[in-house]
């Protein structure tokens, strides 16, 4: 069987990261988080003080250093899913805190950091056989991605989600906050120049807004099976 492409896309905190994760394991594919790869450019932009008082970017200096920044991912035996190393650093927790967050969406829209991540991105899925989160998978980074799948949900349910994360690891976080940053963030994904969060044509819509963890899991392998096993599949007769 031909391994294929799947790209999910969809807002920040719609679950995205979760579903792949399952999903790349219950098929035996390659996870990879694209968006924890954001969050490690913006980590090192905050790291190296490029990050400014007033929350804008030494954009000039950031460019300047990009070579610096190789992103790479490794199986925790532990938990059994992959954790984001920056430059063979385990940079997992730091890079899912609120101060993160809040940085991760300007750094993002950076055209020379989208180049630089895409560039690893189509890298490590060269071969097929992986499942890839993001914004930007089935727009800009794999175009023609066998399954894309394009997730949302309400604010205040996305909002919920991120709040209940971060109060179950220990830290102490404000909702309103949580839901005016997932806000913003996603009016800067939907609007920034170069790949914009927006949803492919040729996508698959999930809105999870009151789904469980197993429907989405069980509505996920569905639509993998119709690509990869159906006889009316658009892959029959691909080499």
């Amino acid at each position: 069987m031909k391994k294929i492409t799947i790209a999910i896309d969809g807002h920040s905190s719609c679950g995205k990261s979760t579903m792949a994760k399952d999903l790349a394991r219950e098929v035996g594919y390659i996870y990879i988080d694209s968006g924890a790869m954001y969050r490690c450019c913006t980590l090192f932009a905050m790291e190296q003080g490029l990050v400014n008082a007033d929350g804008t970017i030494q954009a000039d200096v950031l460019e300047r250093r990009m070579q610096e920044i190789q992103v790479s991912f490794r199986l925790n035996p532990e938990t059994g899913r992959p954790d984001a190393y920056l430059n063979g650093k385990n940079v997992e927790k730091l890079i899912r805190t609120m101060e993160v967050s809040s940085h991760v969406s300007p750094v993002a829209a950076l055209p020379f950091v989208r180049a630089a991540m895409t560039a690893q991105q189509q890298a490590m899925g060269r071969e097929g056989g992986i499942v890839m989160d993001g914004r930007d998978i089935g727009t800009a980074v794999f175009p023609d991605a066998e399954l894309k799948i394009f997730v949302t949900a309400s604010d205040e349910i996305r909002a919920q989600r991120r709040y209940d994360e971060l109060v179950a690891k220990g830290e102490t976080c404000d909702f309103q906050q949580i839901l005016e940053n997932l806000r913003e963030r996603d009016h800067i994904d939907s609007t920034r120049s170069v790949a914009p969060l927006r949803q492919a044509e040729d996508a698959l819509v999930l809105d999870n807004s009151h789904m469980t963890i197993p429907e989405q899991k069980q509505w996920l392998l569905e639509r993998f099976k119709e690509r990869t096993l159906s006889p009316a599949s658009p892959l029959q007769g691909k080499e």
